[in-house]
């Protein structure tokens, strides 16, 4: 006796995890980029103290306030170079034999989340680590030197006297596990749903910590504790189509594109530090 089962499918479609973006956080939109590609910012020298001269000037002073210095204001250029794109259709009979669970808007919302997102967070991170001021040797981090490597970062950016408030701690889930086991930490949790929102797990020693997936940040990351002041990182464009019945396609085709850039100020780069590990063998 032969019996034909019933194959039965859902209306349901099994989504990758994913995270929204957290480098709001981080970052900083201070400079527009509306009707450029380039933008240049003005970075302006100071003057050095002297010993005033009451008794009148010396030597080739003229002055009592002393040598006379000349200010340098010389400049920074930053260009976007972030042009990406995307497309693909979805014919119209895909949609009504998948029981519309292949259909344009989902399939774009879907591409934001799990391609776009992720690849513009990841080039953010890398800038920073890259461009940051502060750079220690890579070290292999423990639960029991973990603390004593976040404090080294803290006081980095106080002798650079980078403002306290506004700091971010951002680690690994790897990391964050080494910290949960030092007996040494101990960590604020009680925090505001709209920082829970941004990805702050808790605050240590006046710090937001963020957790952010290892896939965006650099390979062997450590940590790194930064101030948004310290990076710019623009959204120039960023535009999403939905074509129906185009020429040549029964259906939709979606096109993205989206422009953006990263870009660390030199004279705020002390306001990151970036501790790495060891190369993973």
């Amino acid at each position: 006796m032969a019996i034909n089962l019933v194959t039965k499918f859902q209306p349901y479609t099994d989504e990758q995890f994913s995270t929204e973006s957290k480098k709001s956080l981080l970052t900083n939109q201070d400079f527009d980029w509306t009707g450029a590609h380039t933008i240049k910012v003005y970075k302006v020298t100071t003057s050095a103290m002297n010993d005033y001269g009451r008794t009148g000037p010396t030597g080739t002073n003229w002055s009592r306030y002393g040598a006379v210095d000349s200010l340098d204001a010389t400049t920074e250029e930053f260009t976007l170079t972030k042009d990406r794109s995307f497309t693909f259709a979805i014919d119209k009979l895909d949609t009504d034999e998948t029981a519309a669970q292949l259909q344009a808007a989902s399939a774009l919302a879907r591409q934001n989340r799990e391609v776009v997102i992720p690849e513009v967070d990841a080039y953010v991170y890398g800038v920073m680590c890259t461009g940051a001021g502060n750079k220690p040797a890579a070290k292999a981090l423990t639960n029991t030197n973990i603390y004593t490597e976040i404090l080294a970062a803290s006081q980095a950016l106080d002798d650079a006297e980078v403002p306290e408030t506004g700091r971010v701690l951002v680690v690994t889930p790897a990391i964050y596990v080494l910290m949960k086991k030092c007996k040494d930490i101990i960590m604020e949790t009680n925090v505001g749903n709209e920082l829970r929102l941004q990805g702050v797990i808790g605050i240590l020693d006046g710090m937001n910590v963020q957790k952010i997936p290892a896939a965006r940040l650099p390979e062997d990351f450590g940590f790194m504790v930064a101030h948004p002041c310290a990076t710019v990182a623009p959204v120039k464009l960023e535009d999403y189509t939905v074509h129906e019945n185009p020429p040549g396609i029964s259906g939709s085709l979606v096109e993205g594109r989206i422009c953006y850039g990263a870009f660390v100020l030199d004279n705020k780069k002390s306001a990151i530090y970036y501790q790495a590990q060891p190369a993973s063998e």
